[in-house]
């Protein structure tokens, strides 16, 4: 593929990791970001399976030195009934690699830096040429790809151009995500010393929350991670309708073990943000000249921890399919074979984890090791994700 020309929509992690393969495949390059600032401040904490950061590290798409907390045992909590304190239902083995979203971004950026990667550049649309290829419009005018990547995220014109017809489908429950520094764990050694080895999933009437421990901009340090997934505090069919981001320190408040509520409730957040959670898939992620990956292919419940992760497995299908084919034309329909079953895949297992989690959500004091499990295969329904394991023990 030495020669041609990729154009990558988008700067953010699933652009930096397209240039990243699109370059390695011997193509030319040029990324265009609509923010004219650095990203990485942006985002919150994710976690990668082990094997797929280790290939990607391999694969020199991240350096070795990028910052992780690998822990390999999944905890879930509950607090127990009549009473203040946690319940520990189970134990699985589950490794992952959580890092920083930031620190994620900047190491794809410093990946990508070989092209040139154009900031402050709103792409206003895409299309064809007469000769086949592809067509970038910005407001300094027109650039001409002889293949155009869309990864510009949910509300992508990439997609809007391959596939107009998607929408997206509210799941009618909000996801509150943030960061506290690590340092409101002090007055909490049981809960740090937990958080160490493990990542907590915390059920409540409802819903549940998602806890692990993430590098921190600073060398060195940590901060604690948190996803929590509820309904609104009222009826309606917009969840999205005003909802305070403190909502969720009423949740810890109201529903969490005491200890977990002193954290989460009255401690301080570094960042906090409320999303209504959404989903949808492309039927084919790539038509000749375009392609997309990342957001702008298929948007998954979080609870499949498959955002950034599908974005990095999309560039290596990208890179294999580039280096195994003979056209442009051909990597693309290889690409759209692999990753639109697999973005159909992750959206079902998001939606089964959804009803089983939080829209039919347990009776989760009540819940012992048995349970756990049952309650993982029956929402994994023979899929596969690397979220689950096998449960070890109770307490």
């Amino acid at each position: 593929m030495t020669g041609l020309r990729i154009g990558v929509v988008g700067g953010s992690i699933a652009g930096c990791a397209m240039a990243i393969a699109g370059a390695r495949a011997g193509a030319e390059v040029t990324v265009h970001e609509r923010s004219d600032g650095e990203l990485q401040d942006r985002g919150f904490g994710i976690v990668i399976p082990p094997p797929l950061h280790r290939e990607l590290v391999a694969g020199g798409y991240l350096g070795a030195d990028m910052p992780t907390t690998p822990v390999a045992t999944r905890v879930w909590l509950a607090r127990a009934p009549g009473r203040r304190s946690a319940r520990e239902l189970a134990r699985q083995q589950a490794p992952v690699a959580p890092c920083n979203w930031g620190l994620l971004w900047r190491a794809l950026r410093a990946g990508a830096g070989s092209g040139a990667y154009h900031r402050g550049r709103p792409v206003a649309s895409v299309g064809r040429t007469a000769s086949g290829g592809a067509v970038i419009r910005t407001a300094d005018g027109e650039r001409e790809y002889d293949l155009v990547v869309g990864a510009d995220g949910h509300r992508s014109v990439t997609r809007e151009l391959v596939a107009p017809e998607v929408r997206p489908v509210p799941a009618g429950y909000l996801v509150w995500r943030g960061t506290i520094p690590a340092a409101a764990l002090r007055d909490h050694p049981a809960q740090l010393e937990l958080l160490e080895s493990s990542w907590v999933t915390l059920g409540f009437p409802g819903g549940h929350g998602v806890f692990y421990l993430i590098p921190g901009a600073a060398t060195g340090s940590r901060l604690l991670a948190y996803a929590v997934y509820a309904p609104p505090p009222h009826a309606g069919p917009e969840p999205c309708a005003p909802v305070s981001a403190a909502y969720v320190r009423d949740i810890a408040e109201e529903h969490f073990p005491a200890e977990w509520a002193d954290i989460v409730a009255r401690g301080e957040h570094t960042s906090q943000a409320l999303h209504p959670v959404a989903d949808f898939v492309v039927p084919r992620a790539a038509e000749p000249p375009f392609l997309l990956a990342g957001d702008a292919a298929s948007v998954t419940r979080p609870h499949t921890a498959s955002g950034a992760v599908k974005a990095l497995q999309d560039a290596l299908c990208l890179e294999r399919s580039l280096r195994a084919s003979a056209t442009a034309a051909e990597a693309l329909r290889r690409y759209a074979d692999e990753r639109s079953a697999e973005g159909a895949r992750l959206v079902g297992l998001g939606r089964r984890l959804g009803r089983a989690l939080v829209e039919n959500a347990p009776d989760w004091p009540a819940m012992g090791p048995a349970e756990v499990a049952a309650l993982g295969r029956a929402a994994l329904d023979g899929d596969d994700s690397y979220l689950f394991g096998s449960v070890q023990r109770q307490r």
